[in-house]
């Protein structure tokens, strides 16, 4: 009798992907703090992504 063992699925990403929803709950801009620096993330109102010091 053979046992069928599952194998992991393994991730094509390189990364940890976030989804916006995520990251933008109840907001269009969040702040990120990077060594000792503000950055704003935000969505415009053509729903894109721009990161701003």
């Amino acid at each position: 009798m053979q046992s069928t063992v599952s194998k992991p699925s393994i991730s094509t990403h390189r990364y940890p992907t976030l989804d916006t929803q995520s990251l933008f709950v109840a907001t269009k801009e969040i702040r990120i703090r990077h060594e000792g620096e503000e950055y704003r993330l935000r969505i415009t109102s053509n729903n894109k992504l721009i990161l701003t010091k």
